[in-house]
């Protein structure tokens, strides 16, 4: 595979993980606030998109005294594996010139 390639691959991959990063920032922010209607079209495509990855990280840290750490641990993972394919972009992209 051309070396260019996998660096328009690898940066599209980390480009959709930095959106994906602030759809669950802004799901984490908007849980503060008890009447969100997660029912109606805009929140509940957020839920859609953002609870199944949550929900692994949920089953793993279950809510301590009705405080939700999991998505702490979601977070750090997602950033490990955002870096790695930062990295992988940049070192396809260095090998391609």
């Amino acid at each position: 595979m051309d070396s260019s390639l996998v660096a328009m691959l690898a940066n599209a991959v980390a480009t959709f993980l930095q959106i994906y990063t602030v759809l669950l920032i802004i799901r984490i922010l908007l849980s503060w606030f008890p009447n969100v209607d997660w029912l109606s079209p805009p929140f509940n495509i957020l839920s859609q998109l953002t609870d199944p990855y949550l929900n692994v990280f949920r089953s793993i840290i279950p809510p301590l005294g009705g405080i939700d750490l999991s998505p702490i641990l979601a977070f750090l993972l997602l950033q490990f594996i955002s870096q790695g394919v930062s990295i992988a972009a940049a070192q396809a992209a260095y090998a391609a010139f």
